[in-house]
Formats: structure tokens, sequence, C-alpha cells
């Protein structure tokens, strides 16, 4: 019998430092409108029970190691998705003089999802997306391999370290353009070659 994880993803979310418009629509996919549920996501508040981690807002001091606590307590496989433009790179908060970048500064980022403010239906489009890849992950442990060699955390730079003083080192926060992701990330929604990804399309549309 197959025993796929895929077929009820558990999410957590957390909300770095997003104006709370990610949040709104993140909630409003669970919705019965959104029906979210119909793929079998079960919202939970527990970390050890969350396969998907779902991110809005951009990454900052002191939310870093708040970030890092979460994926910690995930067991494997799981996965993670940047909700939204902040979540994905900064986005207007970019050059804030308190934010750090986006989620993959913290964590290995799976899913790709812009968006100001992301909509309801990327959301399930990512939370899908994160499926196939958490399939993915999965056959490799079964198969004795490391779930780490798949998806955003086998091309993540490690992201960016804190200082005694609580800080990050200037330079060391330095995130990707707005729109980029590592190479070979999906992003939510991929479509066929030749068609433009929702990242191509964010950034064409700027």
């Amino acid at each position: 019998m197959d025993h796929k994880m895929s077929r009820s993803p558990w999410v957590i979310h957390y909300d770095g430092s997003s104006c709370n418009g990610c949040d709104i629509e993140v909630l409003a996919s669970l919705t019965p409108l959104f029906d979210a549920e119909r793929f079998g996501v079960v919202n939970t508040g527990n970390p050890k029970h969350a396969d998907i981690f779902l991110v809005t807002g951009s990454v900052n001091a002191q939310n870093l190691p708040v970030v890092r606590q979460i994926y910690n307590q995930m067991l494997e496989p799981k996965c993670v998705v940047a909700c939204g433009i902040c979540a994905c790179s900064g986005g207007v908060f970019r050059d804030a003089y308190n934010v750090i970048g986006g989620v993959d500064r913290a964590i290995p980022v799976d899913v790709y999802a812009p968006g100001c403010a992301i909509r309801p239906e990327t959301v399930i489009d990512a939370i899908v997306e994160a499926c196939g890849i958490l399939d993915q992950k999965e056959a490799v442990m079964r198969a004795g391999g490391d779930p780490l060699t798949v998806g955003g955390a086998a091309t993540w730079d490690g992201g960016v370290e804190l200082g005694e003083d609580g800080f990050v080192a200037a330079g060391a926060g330095d995130a990707p353009a707005v729109g980029d992701a590592p190479a070979g990330t999906p992003a939510a929604g991929d479509a066929p070659a030749g068609t433009p990804s929702a990242s191509v399309a964010a950034k064409e549309a700027e």
C-alpha cells in the first residue's frame, strides 16, 4: 500500500515580520472558500507534527533564531515555503536597517511563492509543489539516503549567523535580488518549459 506523506500534509505557519497581508491570505486558503483541506492539508501549531513550514514576512535579527528553532524541531522529511515577496527576498523592506533578507537567510527554502500580498491560490499551489518535494525526500529516506540532498537544502548557502552582540556583521545579510531563487529551486505553480514561472512573472511586473 502506498503511504505517501503528501496525502495528508500537516502545515505550520509562522509570521516573520510581515504586514499581516500575507498572513490573512494564508488563513484564507484554509477556509472552506478555497478549501486547501481537499488536498489533505491540516493546520497544526506543533512543529513536531508539521511536514510543511509556511513562513510569511522577512527575516530580522530577532526572528531569525525563532525561525531556525521551529525548523529544527520539525522531523524529516520536511519542506519550507516562503509565502509572499517579503519572505522570498525581503520585498519592499529589503533595504530597511533591521531586515536581513528573505527566509533563505535563516533556513533552506524549497518553494518560493511571491506576491504582495500572496493570493490563496498561490499558497495552495505552493503547498502542492511542496508535497511533490516531500515525496522525493521521503523516497530518498526510504532508500537510506539523506533528505537534505533534495530541494532547497541541497543548494542552500548556509544563511547568516548572528554575532555575540545579537546583530549580523555588515554585508553578511545581503540577500539575492527580488524574485531570485537558487538555481533549480521550483516556484509555486511551475508551468511547462517556455512558460514564465511565478517568480519570473513577478520580476517582469516590476
